[in-house]
């Protein structure tokens, strides 16, 4: 147990169990919370040395919300009243001043969670992280030739954790801005070098860092995707970086001297229901 002074939050336990109470409250119900870290942090609990930091973040974390469950007062309750926190802040070789200083914090905090808080702690509206394309959206981008690619938004998640867009790569290849008709007419790009032994380039994409990279891609056309595209998916992949997974990919591709896949998977089988058998 790292401590750095007598005060009930003065120790890394306490802390890191009260951090990580507060990461779950704007999602979870208190008991829920409490459940889990009970769950996970058995070796802490069955520590003497460190358990009464457990139990005093839980119950000051619960009491904040004003949330203090009766077991989790009475355990708190009893370990202050008993004087075991005391005893073992001595057995710790603890001064004089610092065994005072203790018991003046553990009466406090007693003191403090047996009246009930006027308000609870306010949960956290989550931000809600955007993602860069919306669905359905036909994205231009310059390849290293000169001519212009194209990829297809097939899903966008909006998350307060994890923004992404699902993204099929096409392979169009040509000097003029790509047409609506051009998307619709396209297929999937077919990754034939290095590796990548016919990968179809679809892949989950996060929208962390878009912003460094949102200069290298145009909305040009809107289409409809009428087929409903989930992460739990395991076909697609997930990766991070638009630049890195789209416009590398599809130059790499492009280069003169890698073969062109015989497998053909189109941009209406993948938009329209029923039509997209991945083999």
């Amino acid at each position: 147990m790292g401590t750095w002074g007598t005060a009930i939050s003065s120790n890394d336990t306490f802390a890191d169990i009260y951090a990580d109470f507060f990461e779950q409250y704007n999602d979870g119900a208190v008991p829920q919370i409490t459940s889990n870290l009970i769950k996970v942090n058995k070796e802490i609990i069955n520590d003497d040395s460190d358990s009464n930091n457990f139990w005093f973040a839980i119950a000051k974390a619960q009491w904040e919300c004003k949330a203090l469950e009766p077991s989790i007062f009475r355990k708190v309750k009893e370990i202050i009243e008993s004087g075991a926190d005391l005893l073992l802040w001595q057995e710790l070789d603890a001064n004089s001043k610092d065994l005072r200083n203790r018991k003046i914090a553990l009466d406090k905090f007693l003191a403090d969670i047996s009246s009930e808080r006027a308000k609870p702690k306010p949960r956290k509206k989550p931000i809600v992280i955007q993602a860069p394309f919306a669905k359905g959206d036909c994205i231009t981008f310059k390849l290293d030739n000169g001519n212009y690619g194209g990829a297809v938004v097939l899903e966008a998640i909006n998350d307060h954790k994890t923004a992404s867009n699902l993204i099929a790569t096409t392979n169009l290849n040509q000097s003029t801005r790509p047409t609506k008709k051009d998307f619709l007419s396209a297929a999937v790009l077919i990754l034939t070098f290095a590796a990548w032994n016919e990968k179809p380039l679809i892949n989950w994409i996060f929208a962390v860092g878009y912003k460094r990279e949102q200069h290298l891609f145009e909305i040009a056309h809107k289409i409809e995707v009428k087929v409903l595209y989930e992460t739990k998916d395991t076909r697609y992949s997930f990766g991070g970086g638009f630049e890195r997974i789209i416009i590398q990919s599809a130059n790499d591709q492009f280069t003169t001297n890698n073969p062109q896949s015989t497998k053909t998977i189109t941009v209406k089988q993948l938009i329209e229901k029923n039509k997209f058998k991945f083999w």
